[in-house]
């Protein structure tokens, strides 16, 4: 099986779901060229490549280029889904939600409920989220924290090549609205991924690691740093489960808790800040379903209450390393 980027990934699921779907079109600032292309052959495709090539096989009709507007990117794509199409829109970094906040939370999420399930959006919104790339306060927030509190929307956060391109086909299919939340510091990880199409369903997560002392729940890039964390602890004797949701609305609470159930232990990583996030609530409901289960208190392992900082030095230190994820795993067996 070929090794693929997931950067190389995700692009090869919008070829492969554009050739067999007329109404699926890309649309955002840049994705037909980029760095002063004109959106011929050879263009960058998007500020991080991941739309090249579409537009020289597809042509101008189905792979659009917009002004800097995220609330017209969103709303036209809200529109389009509405009537039929199944649009993928590009925002370039999840920071700009922001401003296509109520396409997004007051119209896209409440379509289907204003209209008494009558109508449909099937419309993916894709994002380049997180922080790794020194990109300073404004262009290294996750966002996929905020997004998962509102009901109606789909939040996807992949973790390696292989899930993106599975998550990315069963979001394009979905019949609501999806945000496809993608690590910007993971595009260019890669791992064997298949050539053809396949889909990964929503609401099931994986388990790269299995063991008997502590869970772990991790999400996005984090995912591969806890990986990591446990793989250097089991010299140490200490051996993880690790959890990767995938998905964080629709949650895969149940294997959560069942492997809570066996462990007795829980350690939740995001680089998102603590307050009113996933590690806080995922805490919340291990703690309210699964008490009884637990030997030791839950501990949450993420980024401070701060922006993202821009110095690299700074930003290192932000997100949560290794060491510290190594760290609470221990704490938890003391």
């Amino acid at each position: 099986m070929p090794e693929k980027t997931m950067r190389d990934a995700i692009n090869e699921a919008l070829h492969q779901e554009m050739a067999v779907d007329d109404t699926v079109f890309v649309i955002g600032e840049d994705v037909a060229g980029g760095n002063g292309s004109d959106g011929t052959v050879g263009c960058a495709g998007g500020v991080f490549g991941v739309t090249a090539g579409l537009y020289e096989k597809f042509g101008p009709l189905r792979c659009i280029d917009t002004p800097i507007s995220e609330s017209a990117i969103v709303g036209a794509a809200a529109g389009a889904a509405l009537v039929g199409m199944r649009p993928v829109a590009e925002i370039m970094f999840s920071d700009f939600i922001g401003v296509c906040m109520d396409q997004i939370v007051n119209q896209m999420a409440k379509f289907r409920y204003m209209f008494g399930g009558k109508t449909r959006c099937p419309a993916v919104i894709r994002f380049a989220c997180g922080a790794g790339f020194s990109a300073a306060a404004q262009h290294s927030q996750t966002m996929y924290q905020m997004m998962t509190a509102v009901p109606g929307l789909k939040v996807v956060i992949p973790s390696n090549a292989y899930d993106a391109k599975g998550l990315l086909l069963s979001a394009i299919r979905d019949d609501d609205p999806v945000l496809f939340f993608e690590p910007k510091a993971l595009y260019q990880e890669a791992c064997e991924v298949p050539d053809e199409p396949y889909t990964i369903p929503f609401g099931e997560a994986a388990m790269p690691r299995e063991g008997d002392d502590v869970t772990v729940v991790a999400f996005g890039q984090m995912v591969g740093r806890a990986m990591a964390a446990i793989d250097g602890l089991e010299a140490q004797g200490i051996s993880c489960d690790l959890v990767d949701p995938r998905t964080t609305s629709p949650l895969d609470s149940e294997t959560i808790l069942e492997s809570v159930a066996a462990t007795g232990r829980l350690v939740v990583v995001d680089e998102s800040p603590p307050r009113c996030g996933l590690t806080a609530d995922i805490a919340a409901m291990v703690s309210e379903k699964a008490f009884r289960s637990l030997q030791a208190p839950v501990k949450q392992v993420c980024a401070p209450h701060t922006p993202v900082p821009f110095s690299p030095d700074l930003e290192a230190e932000y997100v949560p390393s290794i060491d510290k994820i190594q760290a609470a795993i221990r704490e938890t067996l003391q």
